[in-house]
């Protein structure tokens, strides 16, 4: 069998012939459903534009104001960076620092990444060190959420809307924009068809990861046929004689036949998360004084007042995002370890079907952080009325970055382990 013909399912390691797709078409796993690659045809031209433009307008939404509030004439106006320095400045650096890597920092450094490697591909030349541009890559795409944060302006504009006169900003717009922008630069962006282009301008093969006669229907998974692959550029490796760890040929990645400590690491982030989850529902995520007193409001509070304000669309989707999410990512979570600790042969399709969904709504229950950094930021009117975030807005941030890392240790192969007879 041709090795560069040879790739493996990362989400159940299932072995399969690489086949050559046509117009935008898209290659599944056969036995689980995951996505293997995509057919992107000017991938390199279409994603390049789309991040070239994000750039820009990413500069923009961050030299002007998101959102302004005008009470009496005084008007307050707050860009993400000052409002993250708001958060820093009231001593709440925890929840400052989420907000800046997630909204700037992240978003940033994936377009930076993107735009190093695509630029010089466009002009026929490979990119220095592509490998570790590109592993980075990989690593903080999941921490972007810029489309959340869209989400989260607008609760916050509904909310301050009853307070006073809103002025949406330029920046508001901006970000609006940079969103639909990366979304559309990531449907072109194809590392499969990347790779390719990097291996064939280095002239390139990796050959001898795996043997024809090797691959029978008795070692249909990469594990059992002993390869390694590559979760970052999805490279199958032969690893040398007893050894159980290694590093990509080609990428340079750590490669395991499965994630060090899987379990263990999950169960522990997802313990964590169950502990914080409670101080996170119970304990006030803002402090308001104004010359009427003070007032604490929680997670449930603020979906009670959009409700009762007659803002119900909004209020079902704080509910769903920053309660309901959160507790049914834990549970499913428990779930898919404790099955998988068990190795039970129940179903692994939809069990496979849980991970990938509770991989994809993670970052929604950042919602209600957002909206709190705007409110917070915003209402800050001496001795008319200021906002403060509160300690439970600390602990929820902390669940949802928990269950993001508990879901990242998880190694769904694990699912179907159990499906390998005993013996070999």
């Amino acid at each position: 069998m041709n090795a560069a013909r040879l790739i493996a399912c990362h989400e159940c390691d299932l072995l399969q012939r690489e086949t050559v797709l046509t117009g935008g078409a898209t290659a599944r796993c056969r036995r689980c459903g995951a996505t293997l690659y995509r057919s992107s045809p000017a991938s390199v031209d279409q994603a390049l534009a789309f991040t070239l433009a994000a750039i820009v307008l990413f500069a923009v939404a961050n030299s002007f104001p998101v959102v302004g509030l005008s009470v009496n004439g005084t008007l307050v106006e707050t860009t993400m960076f000052g409002a993250a320095r708001v958060l820093y400045n009231d001593g709440v650096w925890p929840l400052a620092g989420l907000v800046f890597v997630t909204t700037l920092l992240m978003p940033l450094l994936d377009m930076a990444a993107v735009t190093y490697v695509l630029l010089p591909l466009r002009s026929g030349h490979i990119p220095r060190r592509p490998d570790i541009v590109l592993r980075v890559l990989h690593r903080v795409t999941p921490w972007g959420m810029i489309e959340v944060l869209i989400l989260g302006m607008l609760v916050a504009l509904v909310k301050l809307a009853h307070i006073a006169s809103v002025v949406p900003g330029i920046a508001l717009w901006a970000f609006g924009a940079v969103m639909l922008l990366l979304a559309a630069a990531a449907s072109t962006f194809d590392p499969h068809d990347i790779w390719a282009r990097i291996d064939h301008a280095r002239s390139v093969q990796f050959t001898g990861s795996a043997e024809e006669g090797k691959i029978s229907p008795s070692t249909p998974t990469a594990a059992r046929a002993g390869l390694f692959v590559c979760h970052d550029c999805g490279l199958l490796s032969k690893p040398a004689a007893h050894v159980h760890e290694g590093r990509c040929p080609r990428c340079g990645a750590g490669l395991h036949f499965r994630k060090p400590g899987s379990l263990a690491r999950t169960w522990a982030f997802v313990s964590a998360a169950v502990i914080l989850y409670i101080p996170a529902n119970l304990l006030p995520v803002m402090d308001t004084s104004s010359l009427f007193g003070a007032q604490t409001d929680t997670i449930m509070s603020g979906v009670a007042y959009l409700w009762t304000s007659g803002s119900w669309p909004l209020a079902i989707i704080v509910f769903i995002a920053s309660i309901a999410v959160p507790m049914l990512k834990i549970i499913a979570l428990i779930f898919l370890v404790l099955t998988a600790q068990l190795r039970w042969r129940w179903l692994p399709e939809r069990r496979t079907r849980i991970y990938r969904l509770v991989e994809l709504v993670g970052r929604w229950s950042m919602l209600d952080i957002y909206v709190i950094t705007i409110l917070v930021a915003l209402v800050q009117f001496n001795a008319l009325a200021t906002i403060k975030a509160g300690p439970g807005a600390i602990a929820f941030g902390a669940v949802v970055v928990l269950t993001m890392f508990a879901a990242m240790s998880f190694d769904p192969r694990l699912i179907w382990d159990a499906m390998e007879p005993e013996h070999e």
